[in-house]
């Protein structure tokens, strides 16, 4: 079972920035996908990026295309998910997630471990 530790949330201003960051350890990840989800009050859990941790691939939702950005370090084990030109819109708890299928994968059910979440709260 992997442990995932995000940080990096908080509160910060439309147009702002923010790194959120995901610590992976208690199994090889050479062969695994990454994702960040988000999930706001009273909304489902959604996809928002992934990355495969083999060749690098990425993918986006189409609602955070060209603003958001994940990319990972394999000496750190760690992904990380650059975020600019934020929205109010974009508040939401935030969740790292790992599979240990290295295919491609958009839904929360095709992962098999999740982190704790990190709040990132949007101010218009």
């Amino acid at each position: 079972q992997a442990q995932l530790v995000e940080s990096g949330g908080g509160l910060v201003q439309a147009g702002g920035s923010l790194r959120l960051s995901c610590a992976a350890s208690g199994r090889t990840f050479s062969r695994n996908s990454m994702g960040w989800f988000r999930q706001a009050p009273g909304k489902e859990r959604e996809f928002v990026a992934r990355i495969s941790w083999i060749d690098g691939t990425t993918s986006y939702a189409d609602s955070v295309k060209g603003r958001f950005t994940i990319s990972r370090d394999n000496a750190k084990n760690t992904v990380y998910l650059q975020m600019n030109s934020l929205k109010p819109e974009d508040t939401a708890v935030y969740y790292c997630a790992a599979r240990t299928n290295p295919a491609r994968a958009y839904t929360r059910y095709e992962y098999d471990s999740w982190g704790q979440g990190t709040q990132v709260t949007v101010s218009s």
